[in-house]
């Protein structure tokens, strides 16, 4: 290889390694740590600038953790540098758009090629036995992977990480209900549970699609999850438009919370879909609520979460505090969190945190992933036109009779189930005749 090659190479290479303290994130080395000044405390903050998003400024302690406040909350000379900064920083993120190759989401790119470089080396050192080559080869090799590896932070290039969810809290909130039962790895909490709430169910409901509560096992590679890592997302999805399949949060007694729209966009609560817990049965005849289980807050506790969504949030019930535009707040313990409200849409507006979708789904009916998968044991019905479920009774285990009333007439419905998966239904007529049905889940 002639002089004239190796330096062209060499500036290939030396290029993109010097464009990657700038671009590798928002904080780090591009903002270095200063110290804060506040308009109403005399305690001033040594810490990291991340992001401002809307009026909310992120920065980063000296103990990585990440830490938030209003904007207003700053002296007006740092309210100056946090705009001027914001402003430098949307600039950099719309030229690594226009030129995507020097971003950090090319970096394995770059590893590649010093990966390339480096076997190259090692070719020309067989040949001509000059360690200088493979000496230089291996210096650029690990100075461009200490480069990449040394920009990891707590803000993600998707969104910053906020305060990780605490096991034991977690346990304590669910472990409140006796059918659920939890379990945790580095990633996420799982929620095990059959699927049936301890309360009664199906009451009030007055547009029914003859759908009635089974178990379903939420349990193993099929539990609910929770990201132990809860992590903000610059852009949520609304559930105006998002998640009308599957479900968007659980509650603490392990019951899939869904979207308030139904998956034809309508408000499930308006149009009688719902019983007087807020829930009603799928084509799987799964129970799931759409509206807020605010009736937990008994059980739980006050001041303690009714539910958790899917992107690591807590849930609780209605609050006097202001909500942002997805009826959620951030709080004194760098998270955030949702609440209920007792209008549409009830409860998350918009998911605040990351989620991952199911790539086989489009909005509006997409779904977050992991999400736990139902089993029906019978074909779906179709609504029934002018019933309306006045009684539902669990007379014992795995055995229940729902009455409901068309035209005056009161009809039953008795099924239940036994250990073995065998599922009987019995439709009893205003007259007392019957006729009888039975499946077996597989």
């Amino acid at each position: 290889m002639n002089n004239n090659v190796m330096k062209k190479l060499l500036l290939i290479v030396i290029i993109p390694l010097l464009s990657f303290p700038v671009s590798a994130h928002e904080g780090g080395h591009g903002s270095p740590t200063k110290v804060w000044h506040f308009t109403n405390s005399e305690l001033d903050l040594k810490a990291e600038f991340i992001k401002k998003i809307d009026e909310t400024v992120y920065l980063m302690n000296d103990k990585h953790n990440v830490v938030f406040f209003h904007i207003s909350d700053f002296t007006s000379e740092e309210q100056q540098y946090i705009l001027k900064k914001a402003t430098w920083i949307s600039n950099k993120n719309d030229l690594e758009t226009a030129y995507p190759l020097f971003s950090l989401n090319h970096a394995n790119f770059f590893i590649c090629f010093g990966v390339a470089m480096l076997l190259f080396s090692l070719f020309k050192f067989r040949q001509k036995g000059d360690s200088k080559i493979l000496a230089f080869s291996l210096i650029g090799l690990v100075g461009l992977a200490f480069v990449i590896t040394g920009c990891k932070t707590n803000v993600s290039s998707k969104g910053i990480k906020m305060a990780k969810n605490d096991v034991t809290y977690l346990e304590s909130i669910f472990g409140v209900f006796d059918k659920v039962t939890t379990r945790y790895d580095n990633k996420y909490f799982y929620i095990e549970s059959d699927g049936i709430p301890e309360h009664e169910m199906m009451t009030g409901i007055t547009n029914w699609q003859q759908q009635v509560p089974i178990n379903h096992n939420y349990s193993g590679n099929n539990a609910w999850a929770i990201p132990l890592q809860p992590e903000l997302t610059e852009n949520p999805l609304s559930t105006k438009v998002n998640f009308m399949k599957g479900a968007i949060a659980i509650a603490a007694n392990g019951i899939p919370i869904f979207n308030p729209l139904n998956n034809r966009g309508e408000d499930a609560n308006v149009i009688g879909e719902l019983d007087k817990w807020g829930g009603h049965c799928g084509r799987a005849d799964d129970y799931h609520y759409h509206l807020p289980p605010t009736h937990l807050q008994t059980k739980v506790g006050e001041d303690k979460p009714i539910a958790f969504a899917l992107d690591g949030f807590a849930v609780y019930g209605e609050t006097t505090e202001e909500l942002d535009e997805n009826l959620g707040r951030f709080t004194s313990d760098s998270t955030y969190q949702y609440h209920a409200v007792n209008k549409y849409p009830y409860l998350i507006a918009a998911m605040k945190g990351k989620v991952n979708l199911n790539p086989r789904t489009q909005a509006p009916e997409n779904e977050i992933m992991p999400q736990a998968k139902t089993r029906g044991v019978r074909p779906d019905l179709r609504p029934l036109r002018g019933a309306e479920i006045i009684d539902f009774k669990n007379p014992q285990p795995h055995q229940y009779s729902l009455s409901y009333k068309v035209d005056s007439q009161i009809h039953k419905i008795n099924y239940g189930w036994d250990t073995d998966g065998n599922y009987t239904f019995e439709f009893v007529n205003p007259d007392g005749t019957s006729e009888k049905s039975n499946y077996k889940r597989k």
